[in-house]
């Protein structure tokens, strides 16, 4: 038996026009570069890894300053990008030379692209957590190793095969006292070693071997959120969300120094040195700092830590090569700043040094003189550069300004000495406490890498067809979610000012949901809800024109989903005549060979359905040759049972039950000879599940004329409007007098003959997979049994997709995404990815990809069918017209929500109008001399019932309607009902009946002028 697949969705991307090839249109995430071949790549939150020609000269005897002029120059290009994931790229890493860019995203996957590889231009998955994929690591790169290691929230840690031999070691990291502070916010690999920081605010240490944990670094208070492991092994730096970085000692299993330069939690490391003495790192309030401690432990308060750079956002990821840092920000741009080289700064450690030891002598501060010599130039420090390395370092005293010619160094003045003040002249003076305490050496970047205009808000619009949305650019767009483009730009504006100026009076039922995760405007469409809503077809502004029935209404998902992949309809109709056409070449041969024995006259079978003669019943004819009337389920009116209005409750609690005698009946209309504006005739669904014909005996013939005779009974007893028969509306009748045995003894035993009709068909039903293909395998086990039950018949196609009456022809992008989506826990997953031009071709795909429901629809044009939503609403007349009460007094009803109030005003006219004795010339229609009020509000006969209830009647209670006529018409008063006869029958409309309880109507409001 085939697994049942998990729940599965479908999605479609519409592109912005605006969108230029390469940059992310959201903000980065993490950044890491490529020195070997010059190339930085990028993650972010739209789920896009972008490679970058960063043109940096990387020549060896050139120096820092000299790198950064060089490629101050030169300017980054776009390479290439790869939407990897579908959600936030939360880490990125480089493994295997380079090769190969792993990564890890909030939809749960790790991924590794190779772009230096044709074989795989498009990311492979080659692992899954249970919650968001969190953090990356790779051992080095000398140990020749072929695995990457990621940490997720799911508490755990694991190591995958780069080469998709999948996982090869789990480490489990749940907190000691609460499992969920074990969430992997920090993650490194050294030589034999994972280090791991978590909520739990410690740094926990693995053997990468067999994953037994060795060691347990404590000591931050806060949350760990990046660590390093030197080339040995024994050194560990750890930041922390409590503003601090730590060194470690494996060795000693304990914290050698507490750096606190950074006044905000600390978020990003990154070093170069093999022993971590010199590193970068990068805070929440932008700061990135360089620090270097070289020299023995019990120096380190002698070491110095500068203020590179200052971003205006917060910094998530950075990384360092050929004189330069790219930093990753939540903006979808990337900054590119000037590196620092600390060896030209290492007169500042001296100076800070001896500044120590002097201001320990004397027991008070002295002013500092700051100065950096390089070669025979002037170097200019700012002095607010500096940074206190710790709480037990020197305190900066930083002067006013500082600029020390190289040539006064060269002499070896003493620049902190009065003369050496006064030769320089530079008042030395100590810092004020009211000016800013840090400024950082570079104030601007040196280039900015820009990226796109991402979606950040949107607004569904109310006829859920539109939806506006705002980009990172500030500017409010319009979008057509049918047409898959855009409508229209209104620049910068508010989006509530938009939406009101742009927002239609309707009511439409939930389709789809929007995701702006990647930047871009993503449809969703879920089986449970994407047909659910419905417009009038006369409303629809189409390209080319259509004839419809009067008040056809148009499936929203159906529309969509029907020309999203039309090229796959078009696709599986080829193959589906191909496949027939070789089971009829053995039926043509046989029909042949018969035909010497023909018969000289054919009789012509009776019609198979009744009225089909009629012109108004007259439908499209089906691909599989069933002319089988469309359906419009649940329109009819029906009664409802008396009561008061209740506040906030639904419509399904406020309509009475079906009685048990009224459930056997079709609740979605059956078929009418006569033109009917509320019901309509019974779909193919409604057809297969009737009950079959079986043979009549005497005894049924029996029955069914003691049916016949009851129902001429009750026709006499019901009301003798043509409405009433129109609408086959029963008033009246009283079922609540019947008692359950009665009721149980009228129910027909049906469901244990379906059930031993199901095991016998089950024997000869093949299996058939729990996907797309599926529906085909069905199809083409029908047409084998065919061949086997009626050999010289030729097989018909059974595929019957959707024609233009009920889904007119829309002419999409071919170059819009699809995805087939399947979901996990936590997170969705791609199955499936593709263009609307290329889903034909990749049909083998789609087929063992694509859920079951998809091919039910696309080629057979059948939906899961559900039960209509009813809204109740209560009718009373105004001015000296007459109730539409039925006899019993009840004027409670309920309708499906999207009739319309024309069909009420309708139901109102052929309740208290005289029929004309002799058919009028060009009568008015009812809506033309009858008007229907809500609220005092005059109802325009478009508008439906669910309009009617969002917008103007504004509650959840009954609906209070007033039907009054403005005067084009003389109306002819129908004469009131009979009083109903004691023995009830249920009505034969499939209406809801209640107990005859009278309820007294409303005061009338304000009559409209």
């Amino acid at each position: 038996m085939a697994t049942k697949k998990a729940r599965q969705r479908i999605s479609y991307v519409i592109e912005n026009p605006r969108a230029s090839a390469g940059g992310h249109r959201l903000g980065v995430w993490c950044v890491a570069a490529d020195p070997t071949n010059n190339i930085l790549y990028s993650g972010g939150k739209d789920g896009v890894i972008c490679a970058w020609d960063i043109n940096l000269d990387q020549s060896d005897n050139r120096t820092t300053d000299q790198s950064a002029a060089a490629s101050a120059k030169a300017t980054t290009k776009f390479r290439a990008e790869v939407q990897a994931h579908h959600n936030t790229v939360r880490d990125l890493v480089l493994a295997q030379n380079s090769t190969a860019v792993v990564t890890a995203s909030t939809d749960l996957t790790v991924k590794v692209w190779r772009p230096h590889s044709e074989a795989h231009a498009e990311p492979l998955e080659i692992g899954r957590h249970a919650d968001y994929a969190n953090r990356l690591a790779v051992p080095p790169g000398d140990m020749g190793l072929n695995w990457v290691a990621s940490g997720g929230l799911d508490r755990k840690v694991c190591l995958w095969d780069l080469n998709g031999g999948g996982k090869t070691l789990e480490i489990e990291t749940q907190g000691e006292d609460k499992p969920e502070k074990g969430s992997v916010y920090a993650l490194s690999a050294g030589r034999n070693i994972i280090a791991v920081g978590s909520p739990e605010k410690t740094v926990r240490l693995y053997d990468s071997r067999s994953g037994t944990r060795f060691s347990k670094m404590v000591g931050h208070t806060d949350n760990i959120r990046s660590i390093l492991i030197g080339d040995s092994g024994e050194l560990i730096l750890s930041a922390s969300a409590d503003k601090t970085i730590k060194m470690w000692s494996t060795r000693a299993g304990r914290c050698l120094y507490t750096f606190t330069m950074h006044d905000a939690p600390v978020w990003a490391l990154r070093s170069d040195h093999p022993e971590l003495r010199v590193f970068h790192s990068a805070d929440r309030d932008g700061l990135i700092a360089k620090t270097d401690v070289r020299g023995k432990v019990e120096d380190m308060d002698n070491g110095l830590s500068l203020a590179v750079a200052q971003e205006h956002n917060k910094v998530w990821g950075m990384t360092a090569a050929g004189g330069h840092i790219w930093t990753a920000t939540m903006q979808s741009s990337i900054n590119r700043w000037a590196d620092i080289d600390v060896d030209d700064y290492s007169c500042l450690r001296e100076s800070m040094k001896r500044h120590r030891g002097a201001s320990v002598a004397s027991r008070g501060p002295r002013p500092m003189s700051i100065s950096a010599v390089d070669g025979s130039e002037q170097k200019k420090v700012p002095p607010k550069s500096i940074l206190q390395l710790s709480n037990t370092a020197p305190v900066p005293f930083r002067p006013a300004s500082v600029s020390v010619p190289a040539a006064v160094v060269a002499k070896g003045v003493d620049t902190e000495s009065p003369a050496a003040a006064s030769t320089t002249g530079t008042q030395l003076s100590e810092l004020s406490l009211d000016e800013p305490s840090v400024k950082p050496i570079h104030q601007n970047p040196t280039e900015t890498i820009e990226g796109q205009f991402g979606l950040l808000k949107h607004q569904l619009l109310n006829d859920r067809r539109r939806v506006l949305t705002v980009d990172t650019a500030g500017e409010v767009v319009m979008w057509d979610l049918i047409q898959c483009r855009q409508v229209e730009s209104f620049g910068k504006m508010h989006l509530d000012e938009v939406a009101e100026m742009r927002n239609t009076p309707e009511a439409v039922a939930p389709w789809c949901h929007i995701d702006l995760a990647s930047g871009n405007l993503t449809v969703v469409l879920e089986q449970y809800n994407c047909f659910d809503a419905e417009v009038y077809a006369d409303q629809l502004k189409l390209e080319e024109t259509v004839e419809f029935r009067e008040d056809q209404r148009i499936s929203l998902g159906r529309w969509i989903l029907r020309y999203l992949f039309a090229n796959l309809i078009d696709e599986e109709l080829k193959r589906d005549e191909v496949y027939r056409a070789a089971l009829n070449e053995n039926v043509e041969k046989r029909q042949l060979a018969n035909r010497a024995n023909a018969p000289t006259s054919i009789p012509l079978p009776p019609p198979s359905m009744a009225g089909w003669e009629t012109p108004d019943q007259m439908t499209t004819p089906r691909a599989n040759g069933l002319h089988m009337p469309s359906t419009t389920p649940g329109m009819a009116i029906h009664q409802a049972t008396p009561g008061p209005g209740l506040m906030g409750v639904s419509e399904n609690a406020v309509a009475t039950p079906l009685s048990p005698l009224e459930k056997r009946q079709s609740h979605t209309g059956r078929p009418s000879g006569d033109h009917d504006y509320f019901t309509s005739t019974i779909g193919p669904a409604d057809t297969a599940a009737k009950a079959p014909a079986t043979p009549s005996t005497p005894a049924a013939e029996t029955a069914d004329a003691d049916k016949t005779k009851d129902k001429a009974q009750d026709t006499a007893k019901s009301p003798t409007s043509a409405f009433g028969k129109k609408f086959r509306m029963s008033f009246g009748t009283k079922k609540m007098g019947r008692s359950a045995s009665q009721t149980a003894t009228e129910k027909p035993a049906i469901p244990e003959e379906k059930a031993e009709e199901s095991e016998a068909s089950s024997t000869h039903e093949k299996e058939v997979e729990d996907n797309f293909l599926g529906v085909i395998q069905k199809m083409r086990n029908d047409y084998d049994r065919q061949l086997i039950e009626k050999p010289d018949q030729l097989v018909e196609t059974r595929m019957s997709p959707s024609l233009p009456n009920e889904t007119p022809v829309l002419k999409l992008p071919p170059n819009t995404k699809i995805f087939v989506q399947e979901e996990t826990s936590g997170s969705v997953a791609n199955v499936y990815e593709g263009t609307i031009a290329g889903v034909g071709a990749d049909a083998d795909v789609i087929e063992h990809k694509a859920p079951m429901w998809l091919g039910h629809v696309l080629l057979q044009n059948q939906i899961t069918s559900k039960e209509p939503v009813k809204i109740s609403f209560v009718l009373h007349p105004l001015d000296d017209l007459p109730p539409v009460a039925s006899a019993d007094g009840n004027n409670r009803l309920n309708a499906n929500r999207m009739l319309r109030v024309k069909k009420i005003i309708g139901y109102v006219v052929e309740r208290i109008e005289q029929p004309p004795e002799e058919p009028e010339g060009n009568p008015l229609k009812p809506e033309e001399y009858m008007e229907l009020y809500c609220n005092g509000q005059l109802l325009d006969p478009l508008m439906s019932l669910a309009t009617l209830r969002t917008h103007v009647w504004k509650s959840g209670n009954d609906i209070v309607l007033q039907y009054k006529a403005n005067g084009r018409k003389e109306i002819r008063f129908a004469p009131p009902p009979e009083e109903p006869a004691p023995e009830p029958e249920a009505g034969q409309d499939g209406g809801i009946t209640g107990e005859a309880q009278p309820t007294a109507p409303p005061a009338a409001p304000a009559q409209a002028t």
